[in-house]
């Protein structure tokens, strides 16, 4: 089994990857990457770029919603699996979903 490039992506208002990213040390063949955006726009292109520089797996925070999630699985064209943190209605985001804040 080759290394597995694995990023979790959450989304929140003031959410910039340049500054807002940190790679977590792994016993393991995983090269774990930690990644805020402020929407699902920017976090399209962001994984767009991640895939390209060899993201196979990647894992959303529940604020995406369902719309956002969808929007993501199209922008990597089937290069990187998608998992999903589930919260229809987000504690974190006052129970609201992420289709209604960042969409």
């Amino acid at each position: 089994m080759g290394k597995r490039k694995v990023t979790f992506m959450y989304v929140t208002k003031n959410g910039n990857p340049e500054k807002h990213s940190m790679v977590v040390p792994s016993p393991e063949h995983i090269e774990m990457n930690i990644v805020a955006v402020k929407d699902i726009k920017q976090a399209e292109e962001v994984v767009k770029k991640l895939v390209a520089g060899g993201t196979n797996i990647i894992e959303l925070c529940g604020g995406f919603g369902h719309q956002g999630v969808a929007k993501i699985v199209k922008a990597v064209q089937g290069n990187a699996k998608i998992g999903v943190v589930r919260f229809d209605c987000h504690p974190a985001l006052d129970g609201n979903s992420g289709d209604d804040i960042y969409l």
